[in-house]
């Protein structure tokens, strides 16, 4: 079956929802890279959540080319991690100034950086889907 506004029997709320799953896991790996890049490497709260953003989202990546667009992924693997890292970099500056803004502002987050990574990828979630499903798994492609 295949829905409007989906994938082949996939539909859009159950993308969104698989999409959401796999940005909790992005989450856990972003905040753990963010904990020993600070803790174990002396990065900064900002080096550090760079290295940690990039970690992320590659994992994210393979989770959703493996999960959330299963019939849309392409064997060019490259190309598609590309593709992920540039499309997702707009949801990735949402992300990463709302961290910014909330590490300068309040003595919690900046205590507890963590907080400050959940809001931002909450922050960019809508934008990362939105730009993942249409630039980087747009169509049915050459799966792996």
């Amino acid at each position: 079956m295949t829905t409007a506004t989906g994938t082949p029997g996939q539909p859009l709320r159950s993308q969104f929802l698989r999409f959401a799953l796999v940005g909790v896991a992005g989450f856990v790996v972003d905040a753990a890279t963010l904990h020993v890049a600070m803790t174990y490497l002396e990065a900064g709260h900002y080096s550090g959540r760079a290295v940690s953003y990039l970690t992320a989202a590659t994992s994210t990546w393979v989770l959703n080319r493996r999960y959330t667009f299963v019939d849309r992924r392409d064997s060019r693997l490259l190309l598609e991690w590309l593709k992920f890292l540039a499309a997702n970099a707009i949801g990735g500056l949402v992300n990463y100034a709302t961290y910014a803004a909330l590490v300068s502002t309040s003595v919690l987050v900046n205590t507890w950086p963590a907080l400050g990574v959940g809001a931002g990828s909450v922050a960019g979630l809508a934008v990362n889907f939105t730009l993942s499903r249409r630039l980087v798994f747009s169509k049915r492609q050459r799966p792996n």
